[in-house]
């Protein structure tokens, strides 16, 4: 009889374990797909910044934070600009490199986000909008 109960509060607890496991295992393999790109994303201009990877689907940012799926994001962008983290910024992006890079994302048909991320991964956020930005500003991404 104690056997039936123990096998009966023991198997809830190993599915959960594999259910933790699995979620595991399933974010780090969507860390590593090409293009994949560790960012910080912040909708409103109070708000925190929440840390998790970023990738480019056409002109779609699709952002999932860490470490799990609690926070997604699909915004279909129409614009990026880019430019380096002011002081009060970086004291707030913690992990994410000593110069961060700050692009702010146009929202189709209104809005804006930004995103941070360290500075070799600029070129990679404002991609979709490369031939979009001016000479002089791709100087600056790159």
């Amino acid at each position: 009889m104690i056997w039936a109960i123990l096998l009966l509060v023991a198997f809830p607890l190993w599915l959960i374990a594999l259910g933790i496991i699995g979620l595991v295992v399933r974010n780090r393999a969507l860390r590593q797909r090409p293009g994949n790109v560790p960012v910080r994303l912040r909708t409103r201009e109070n708000e925190r910044w929440h840390a998790g990877y970023g990738i480019w689907i056409h002109d779609v940012f699709a952002f999932r934070g860490s470490p799990a799926v609690w926070k997604e994001a699909l915004v279909w962008a129409a614009g990026a600009a880019s430019r380096p983290a002011t002081a009060a910024e970086r004291k707030k992006l913690h992990r994410i490199g000593d110069d961060p890079v700050v692009v702010t994302l146009a929202l189709h048909p209104q809005g804006m986000i930004q995103i941070a991320a360290r500075v070799e991964h600029a070129a990679a956020l404002v991609a979709p909008f490369a031939d979009r930005i001016a000479p002089s500003r791709q100087a600056a991404v790159r």
